[in-house]
């Protein structure tokens, strides 16, 4: 089996016994079962499980903080490693309207310091470039970010399977609710308010590369657009590279809808 860097830094901590604490992206109910994935991921070495929903609420709150304090201002949210990348490659212009508050997993990282302190924190989501955000955004938070393709990889190594036999403790330690939205393309912008707090006209969801462009490329020429609402995969981090799933977007989206509904 051919693993990441990442998996193979991970299965060393865990034959360390190291301390750690897992930070579950909210698109995972795509590739796992929840709450077994709680079991699976306490079984292989894992002490508390955090569910990044719930970071990904004070990225809105901080959005909704930026936004009131400046309303005469155009934001493009910075939750995509990919698009922030690509805008300040691409579109230098374009980064001073990034909005620079945490993302979901920077402030769940940092729920998990105060509550945790001294545990490893490995993040898990169907995103390469979050392995970029963790190392190069975030150093400070030493964040070791795989993807669901490397979890699935640890599990069939170290033999742990799915079972539907629950416990009480099967559950996360920190959790989310409304933003289980997130990585649905638009889940920020409605789990934050932002299509009801501004018209139509004032926002936009646009997902996939062919889209991306044409947004950024039209942002500062729109004036009445305050807020862009973006992310780099068709469809959303749904459509990750990262991920194991072969399941067609619509059913990707379902499962999380369905999750979302459970809150």
């Amino acid at each position: 089996m051919d693993l990441s860097a990442e998996a193979k830094k991970l299965l060393n901590l865990i034959e360390k016994k190291e301390k750690l604490v897992a930070m579950l992206a909210p698109s995972f109910v795509i590739d796992f079962g929840y709450p077994e994935i709680i079991r699976m991921l306490k079984k292989l070495g894992f002490s508390y499980v955090a569910e990044i929903a719930r970071g990904a609420e004070e990225t809105n709150k901080q959005l909704f903080t930026l936004m009131k304090l400046h309303p005469d201002k155009k934001f493009i949210t910075s939750p995509c490693p990919n698009i922030v990348r690509l805008i300040k490659s691409k579109y230098p212009n374009l980064v001073q309207y990034l909005t620079k508050i945490d993302t979901p997993m920077s402030a769940t990282a940092k729920m998990v310091i105060k509550k945790y302190p001294g545990y490893k924190i490995v993040h898990f989501s169907p995103c390469l470039v979050k392995k970029l955000e963790a190392k190069e955004d975030f150093p400070e938070l030493n964040i070791l970010a795989l993807t669901y393709k490397d979890l699935s990889d640890i599990f069939k190594i170290k033999k742990i399977k799915p079972r539907r036999i629950f416990k009480t403790k099967d559950s996360f330690d920190i959790t989310g609710g409304h933003t289980r939205l997130y990585p649905i393309s638009g889940g920020l912008a409605q789990s934050a308010g932002v299509t009801q707090r501004l018209t139509d006209a004032e926002y936009d969801v646009v997902s996939g590369p062919a889209l991306v462009n044409k947004a950024l490329q039209n942002f500062e020429i729109n004036s009445d657009i305050k807020l862009l609402d973006i992310l780099n995969c068709d469809g959303g981090c749904i459509n990750g590279p990262g991920m194991v799933s072969k399941e067609l977007l619509d059913k990707r989206r379902k499962k999380v809808i369905d999750f979302w509904n459970k809150r």
